[in-house]
This record gives structure tokens, sequence and C-alpha cells, in this order.
């Protein structure tokens, strides 16, 4: 297996930072043979400014698709609060869609694909996820690094794969904080980013993932594969990847990368020098609640 290559890339324009991520992982992507390709903000509330994915960051990635060739791609979402529709026009993602001729689908309201998972007493159950994004043979994560409620943490794969749950799933993907951390992992294996991009130039902290305080990081994370740049993101804010249930899981089944030592990390920063903690939410005691005995039974 080759080494996962994380590109990190510190300064003061998001745009210039995330173009620069993704030219550093161009070699890496075979954009020729992508017939479906899907790029997921974050919009947790679609009016929400400080949670959502920032618009430059988006462009950036439109625009590095299509100076690498791709003429088509669509802009998908699920949002907790509000509709993609709502997001796009509040957010201003209005003329970029217009511009590259994006094609929009609300996961919302996808037709559903019916996924395995588990609920709180570790029973099984099912929820629906949206065809387009399980269907596609790129899926593109672009979002901000935010504190979370229920997982400590929102990275990529929590943004592809919440997101990705049709309405009316979105909550029932909650079963407690065990469930919900196995769940993440089951749904990694349907949905989880061929491509993240973590865009730290602004994060969250305290309480997220909506009502926390915005920490200016000037930092841009971004690589292939989803779980050694989610690790790297973790690490950087300052938590401990054997306290993020969903995250353990992913690294001790192999889904990706998860030692910072073992990772190619490329460009103009280091971990150590972008480290910088930020506050959890305040019920992070609880989080830690997620361990299972003989949880390998139900992975």
């Amino acid at each position: 297996m080759s080494t996962s290559r994380v590109a990190l890339v510190k300064g003061d324009d998001r745009y210039r930072n995330v173009r620069q991520t993704l030219e550093l992982l161009a070699d890496q992507v075979d954009l020729a043979s992508k017939q479906r390709i899907v790029i997921k903000p974050n919009f947790v509330s679609a009016t929400h400014k400080n949670a959502a994915t920032h618009v430059d960051a988006v462009r950036a990635v439109v625009e590095f698709l299509w100076d690498h060739g791709v003429r088509k791609a669509t802009f998908a979402e699920g949002c907790a609060m509000g509709s993609v529709r709502q997001g796009i026009r509040h957010l201003g993602y209005a003329d970029l869609i217009k511009r590259y001729g994006l094609g929009v689908v609300d996961l919302n309201a996808d037709e559903g694909v019916t996924v395995s998972l588990v609920d709180r007493d570790m029973r099984p159950m099912t929820l629906d996820v949206a065809r387009t994004a399980v269907e596609s043979d790129l899926r593109i994560s672009v979002g901000p690094p935010k504190t979370h409620d229920y997982v400590q943490v929102t990275l990529s794969l929590k943004n592809y794969a919440v997101g990705s749950l049709l309405k009316g799933c979105k909550w029932n993907v909650h079963q407690g904080y065990a469930g919900i951390n196995i769940n993440l992992y089951k749904l990694a294996h349907v949905v989880a980013p061929d491509l993240a991009v973590i865009d730290g130039t602004q994060g969250m902290e305290g309480r997220g993932p909506v009502r926390g305080r915005m920490v200016d990081w000037g930092v841009v994370i971004a690589s292939t594969d989803f779980l050694a740049a989610d690790v790297l993101a973790a690490q950087a804010m300052g938590f401990r990847i054997a306290d993020i249930g969903y995250l353990h899981y992913c690294a001790i089944q192999g889904l990706g990368c998860a030692k910072v030592g073992e990772m190619e990390i490329v460009g103009n920063t280091s971990l150590q020098a972008i480290s910088r903690r930020f506050d959890p939410h305040p019920e992070t005691a609880r989080m830690l609640e997620w361990r299972v005995p003989n949880v390998a039974q139900y992975l």
C-alpha cells in the first residue's frame, strides 16, 4: 500500500490555500475517468454562515476540477436545518453554480439506498442514504473543522456521512454516543470521501457544530485518504484519535492511514507548526462514553 499523501498549507488567502493543496494532490486522482463527481459542502444550517463551508473554498475546488478537464459535476448537500436551495441563496453560491453549470441535488430528498446500522442498544436498524452520494465515483467533501456536540469533532467523514442521510434519518443516526460512532464507521464503507478538503482558514471551537466560537487558523488540509486528513486535523486541533470513536474504528479496521509518522505530508508547513488546541465542547466528557464491550461483533 502506498503512503497516504496529505497536503498541508498555511496562509492568509483561503482560495489560494485550497488550490495549492489540491495541486499537490493532482497526480493522486484520475479525473478523466470520473463520470459522477459530487462536491459536498457543510451546510449544517442553510443560514448560519459561521457553521458553513465558505463559497471561496468550493470555488477553488470547482476551478481546480475545470482546469484539469472536468466539465460536469454535482453540488449536493442535505442540510440539518433548511434546504440546499436556501443555503445556495443565503451563503452566496448561486453565481458559482450558474457560472459552471453545476447540477444541484438536495440529498435530503434524493432516492434512498438502505444501509445497515445499529440503534442505541446495539440492535440492527436501517436508515436511507442518498443514492447520489452512494453512486458517485468521486465524492469530494469540503468543509471547516469544528468541534461537535456528539462525536467531539466534525471533519470530512462526518460531513459527508451525516449530510448524505435522507431527511428524517439524520437525527436517527444519533443512537447515543456508542451508536453514533459505530454508525459513522459503518457509513464510511458507503459514502466516505474520495477527496477530503478541510478548510481551516476558520474553524469552530466550543459549542460546535453551530453555536461555537470562530477560530482564525489559516490552515487547509487535503488528502485522497479521508482518514489521514481527519486524523491530522483532529490531532492539530488537540484531540486524541483514541478518544474519537468513529476515527478509532476506521483506524483499527484499516480504512486509511491513522499514523502521522506514516503519512507523506507535503506543503509549506508542518503538524507542529499549525497545532492549536481547540476548546472542546462542554459535554466532551460524556462523549467519551462511546466504548462498547466486544465491539468487533458490531463493526
